[in-house]
């Protein structure tokens, strides 16, 4: 009788430890599970944040086989493109030509012209640099390709959902956090619109101030006259008088 209740001690020991263990497993988990919830951030921009990074600007100019000068537009595209290159450049100019296509003849006469064109525009000659390529698709037309590097905004990737929107898992439901994918296709959008990518990091430096106007409200204070900006016939089109 004493070695049956000694082996049912025993047994009611290995269960209580074993009870035991599982609560602290559990404990781990749901402190584990807690935090990394808790890891994620609620303002969507600390979830998808713009990152400024040095990406590169591409133009294509078409040549044909039997043509060695630009079209008018070719000429047009090439001039914006070193207009683009004085505003946001971070580097020189790569112009890439094909070789062993049937333009290759055409292609290195008009890369003599795309220069002429980038140096009248104000690109130092030895920002300009060419080398060839040999086009993957043969059956493509090999175009002239100029590329010059510029600092780019990026956000995303967008579309990952590493939680369920439904009340599958309950701790990031009960949460009440917003989800993860929530906010990544506004930032984006808002870095591939910036005009001036430095923007969304810094603000700009002060313009030159409108010497003229400044002389004539500064005149108009002295005075002691309003200095209040009048433009002729400004109630023309006025269809109420609120606010008169």
């Amino acid at each position: 009788m004493t070695r049956v209740l000694a082996l049912c001690g025993a047994q009611v020991v290995r269960l209580a430890a074993a009870a035991g263990l599982a609560a602290t497993l559990a404990g781990c988990y749901t402190a584990q599970q807690a935090a990394n919830i808790e890891t994620v951030p609620t303002d969507y921009r600390q979830r998808h944040p713009i990152t400024l990074q040095e990406g590169r600007r591409t133009v294509e100019v078409f040549v044909g086989n039997s043509r060695g000068a630009l079209t008018p537009e070719g000429r047009a595209d090439v001039l914006a493109f070193a207009q683009t290159w004085k505003r946001e450049a971070t580097g020189g100019i790569l112009i890439d030509v094909p070789s062993g296509t049937p333009n290759e003849r055409a292609a290195g006469e008009t890369t003599h012209e795309i220069q002429s064109i980038l140096t009248s525009a104000g690109v130092p000659p030895q920002a300009i640099a060419t080398r060839p390529y040999r086009p993957v698709d043969s059956g493509r037309l090999a175009t002239i390709k100029l590329v010059y590097p510029k600092i780019t905004a990026e956000a995303g990737p967008c579309g990952l959902w590493p939680n369920d929107l439904g009340p599958s898992d309950f701790a990031a439901w009960d949460g009440n956090k917003p989800y993860w994918n929530l906010g990544c296709a506004s930032q984006r959008n808002l870095a591939a619109m910036v005009d001036n990518p430095a923007d969304l990091a810094q603000p700009r430096a002060d313009g030159e101030v409108y010497a003229a106007r400044r002389a004539t409200v500064l005149d108009k204070y002295r005075q002691g006259q309003s200095t209040e900006t009048q433009y002729p016939n400004a109630t023309r089109g006025r269809i109420s008088n609120v606010g008169n």
